[in-house]
């Protein structure tokens, strides 16, 4: 006979003297402690998954999407912002330290050493504790990495100038121009850089002259003597291309 051959090993209980088939038990087998899948624990997530999507749906009614005008990339006074879950990169970049000739260590060397921490961290911190007080390196990791970003983010949105951002993105009136106009390409030589190829304005630099209601002489004292921030003698041309330009701009201001 060959060894073992028709032996039972009982000895060890993680072993089973008969072979059993490989069959998952039924969850009829434990009443009260499970559910069918179908269709009780679908239904309870579709349930639960309609009640979220309604929410969501009552909040894009009540508040739309805050939509800004037509993008305009010769509008250097735009300040832009971007999505609330990257201001703590958009406020690192503000300091002398992370942009300018350092910019390659606020966009790529200190981002990628924090990401690069987190993933690590997992390796790093293996032991079988759970408790925060148990694991320091994995905790302190966790309350300094969370204190960064909401401090960043924080001084992100208390440094924004929000009036400014708000008038800035506003969706002003526009009306059609006439291009080909001999006004219009005096406009363009002097005026355009200011308040846009429509006339409608650049924040931070110049407002809209649609809708100004200025007269044609208003507009020459405006040219030679400034308004507002616009300093005096901006204007180059002669007095006839002034008077064109003021003729021109007069009738769009009545629009």
């Amino acid at each position: 006979m060959h060894r073992g051959k028709g032996m039972k090993f009982v000895g060890d209980s993680r072993v089973s003297a008969e072979r059993k088939p490989n069959i998952p038990k039924d969850y009829s087998e434990y009443p009260g402690k499970t559910e069918a899948f179908w269709p009780d624990f679908l239904l309870k997530e579709w349930l639960v998954g309609a009640v979220f999507l309604i929410g969501y749906l009552c909040l894009t009614i009540a508040h739309p999407s805050p939509l800004e005008r037509i993008a305009d990339p010769t509008d250097t006074g735009y300040i832009p912002l971007p999505d609330w879950y990257f201001l703590f990169l958009y406020q690192l970049l503000k300091y002398t330290y992370a942009s300018g000739p350092y910019n390659i260590l606020g966009t790529v060397v200190i981002p990628g050493l924090a990401f690069g921490g987190l993933l690590l961290a997992p390796f790093i911190d293996r032991g079988p504790e759970r408790r925060p007080s148990k694991r320091p390196f994995a905790t302190g990791f966790m309350l300094l990495a969370f204190a960064g970003i909401f401090y960043l983010t924080w001084q992100a949105v208390d440094m924004h100038d929000w009036a400014a951002a708000e008038q800035q993105g506003k969706i002003t009136k526009t009306v059609e121009v006439d291009k080909e106009a001999e006004g219009y390409k005096i406009y363009s030589q002097s005026c355009i850089g200011c308040h846009g190829e429509n006339l409608e304005g650049k924040s931070g630099v110049g407002p809209a002259l649609v809708g100004t209601g200025h007269t044609a002489d208003e507009v020459k004292d405006i040219a030679r003597n400034g308004f507002k921030k616009m300093p005096a003698g901006i204007f180059k041309g002669t007095d006839d291309e002034l008077d064109k330009l003021a003729d021109y701009v007069a009738e769009v201001a009545k629009k």
